[in-house]
């Protein structure tokens, strides 16, 4: 059975992850990638526009799905060696997520709901990731003035680009 995940990262290191066709979260730790499996469902959250930046976001920023490939681990300089997995990201809308707060069952009843958004990836029921999905590919396709797109992004072909 699939499970559902919330990444968190800063928008502009997400969007390189989507462009490029994978994801990487807690500053390239292989722990959280692995207890993803293929077929699991991730949002990526994000709370800023940039890496340690004051420039609050607080919105979804990408979906997807995990594919079959393992996690592996790429050398952006001798220093840094981050673990990533392929994904398979959706054409969506980036959306608030200020106007589901009271709807989502990991922020409902709790004043400090973004709390375990430090995590960096958790696991939440399929209800949420319904609900985030709708709200990200609806939005999307009515801005398109058409009906939702539920096909995969096209994955780019050739070297991943690095995170800054």
């Amino acid at each position: 059975m699939s499970r559902n995940w919330i990444a968190v990262a800063s928008a502009n290191h997400v969007r390189i992850g989507r462009e490029a066709g994978f994801m990487q979260v807690c500053h390239g730790k292989a722990a959280p990638l692995r207890r993803s499996a293929p077929g699991d469902r991730v949002i990526y959250y994000s709370p800023t526009e940039t890496f340690g930046g004051r420039d609050r976001l607080q919105a979804f920023t990408a979906i997807g799905m995990v594919e079959e490939t393992d996690a592996y681990q790429m050398e952006i300089h001798p220093d840094f060696r981050p673990w990533r997995r392929d994904v398979a990201w959706r054409q969506a809308m980036e959306t608030p997520i200020r106007p589901l707060l009271g709807r989502l069952s990991f922020t409902s009843r709790r004043a400090s709901w973004g709390y375990q958004l430090r995590l960096g990836l958790f696991e939440i029921d399929k209800n949420d990731a319904e609900l985030i999905a709708e709200a990200m590919l609806v939005k999307r396709a009515r801005n398109l003035g058409c009906t939702p797109d539920f096909e995969p992004s096209e994955k780019p072909h050739g070297p991943q680009p690095p995170l800054p």
